[in-house]
């Protein structure tokens, strides 16, 4: 008699399946939460669990957003590893990196960045890793929290609106990049510029056209020249957070193109929203930098598409609705920050079938390469050996955001009342729906 054969764990069948970049009808074999094959759709196949989803519903795989600011410790009535993972799990994404602020203590010491992994393990839904942060007083003590598995340290170049994460001047960036450079790790950069900021003009009250002024294209200018030069002096790895300024993509083009070591990301919110749609009063929309007028905004997609920019990331940056709200609409008082973890996958594809961008390009931007910034290649990719987080997503289902209904702690989010395009159906981590998430640490 022949030997049985050993079932798999999980099949996933559907007649488009993301793979090596194109969708194809595929049958995706999982055992011990990896993929171990990738079949044709029909193949006859052995498993505990056989799915085929479908008609309507693609498979590709989780997202991985490397820029979330979760708060906790210290400032969980902002938000919390609880509120955080289950707004990522309902919106595709599997793995978070979190922001080493806004939470109290900041994630700059080996101490700090204990208290935050405990902090998560017992709530996170989903996988959850930590930036460290490079501020003064962590300068010359970066390697023990890099030895510790932070994915890379974060630095302001300007003030960051929080006293206990202070910002670098630009002789302190240099320090970073060459102390950073010297163990090849990766510096993660808020770019605009202190003194462009102080010389521009005050933010009037409720006028959000002078929000912007007040925070001009020249200040992400000046601080990404700085981040090239001290990136060019020591050979280093450096990553420009939340471009919102297309007048920065010459430099970062002429970087690339002498082979710095550079990457740059966007944001949902910068590729959805613009200046002239924006009301007065309207602090839901305050972020820093701030969101620009639509010639920008298409700019800005133009450098997705020819890979100027390389990612897309959240930046999901809750507030209380008190904070956010503070001074009744005055741009000056409000805290800084949009709330868009659950739904940024999906108003990016929003953004990119309206301008005939197909799928797996935003996929791209959204799993692949954020997982390629922070080293995890084993997830980002249907790929056999990869970790089986897989998400059942309709592409053409439409629905109207509500913020009171997002699972974020604080119901305000800029996208409230917007129309988008997606549909998260099912999630698999590791081959199982809902398993829950693990700590991951930078690969070593």
């Amino acid at each position: 008699m022949a030997p049985t054969e050993s079932p798999v764990d999980l099949v996933v069948r559907a007649s488009r399946v993301l793979v090596e970049g194109a969708f194809r009808p595929a049958a995706v074999s999982v055992t011990g939460g990896l993929i171990t094959a990738i079949d044709d759709i029909d193949t006859v196949l052995t498993a505990l669990e056989d799915r085929t989803l479908p008609e309507g519903q693609v498979l590709i795989p989780g997202i991985v957003d490397s820029h979330v600011h979760v708060n906790e410790p210290g400032r969980t009535d902002w938000e919390g590893f609880a509120s955080a993972t289950t707004a990522a799990l309902r919106g595709g994404v599997t793995t978070i990196v979190d922001m080493p602020l806004n939470s109290i203590p900041p994630t700059t010491t080996v101490e700090a960045l204990d208290l935050k992994r405990a902090a998560a393990e017992p709530q996170a839904r989903v996988d959850v890793g930590f930036w460290g942060g490079a501020i003064p007083s962590s300068l010359g003590a970066l390697r023990p929290v890099h030895d510790a598995g932070a994915f890379g340290f974060k630095a302001f170049l300007s003030p960051s609106g929080v006293d206990e994460f202070p910002h670098l001047s630009t002789e302190q960036l240099h320090a970073a990049m060459e102390e950073i450079a010297a163990f090849d790790g990766l510096l993660i950069v808020h770019a605009e510029d202190p003194d462009t900021l102080e010389h521009s003009p005050a933010p009037e009250g409720a006028s959000y056209s002078a929000f912007v002024r007040s925070r001009p294209d020249a200040s992400e200018q000046s601080a990404i020249d700085h981040v090239i030069d001290a990136v060019r002096r020591t050979g280093g790895r450096a990553h420009i957070l939340h471009l919102s300024s297309a007048a920065a993509l010459p430099a970062i083009r002429a970087a690339k193109a002498e082979g710095l070591r550079l990457t740059v990301e966007t944001c949902p919110h910068y590729l959805s929203f613009d200046e002239e749609h924006i009301p007065d009063g309207g602090t839901q929309y305050k972020c820093c930098p701030p969101i620009r007028d639509a010639a920008n905004q298409d700019a800005l997609w133009e450098a997705l598409v020819d890979g100027t920019i390389d990612l897309v990331a959240s930046d999901h940056s809750p507030s209380t609705a008190a904070l956010k709200f503070a001074g009744n609409g005055d741009f000056d008082l409000a805290w800084g920050g949009i709330s868009g973890l659950e739904l940024s996958f999906r108003a990016v594809w929003t953004g990119a079938a309206a301008r005939g961008i197909p799928l797996e390009s935003v996929v791209r931007w959204m799993s692949t390469a954020t997982s390629d910034l922070v080293g995890l290649s084993d997830r980002g990719r249907i790929a056999v050996g990869t970790q089986a987080d897989l998400v059942a997503f309709d592409p053409d289902a439409a629905f109207t955001v509500d913020a009171a209904r997002l699972a974020h702690k604080n119901p305000v989010s800029a996208f409230d009342g917007s129309e988008l395009r997606g549909s998260v159906e099912t999630v698999w981590q590791r081959g199982v729906v809902d398993a829950g998430g693990r700590l991951v640490v930078r690969p070593a």
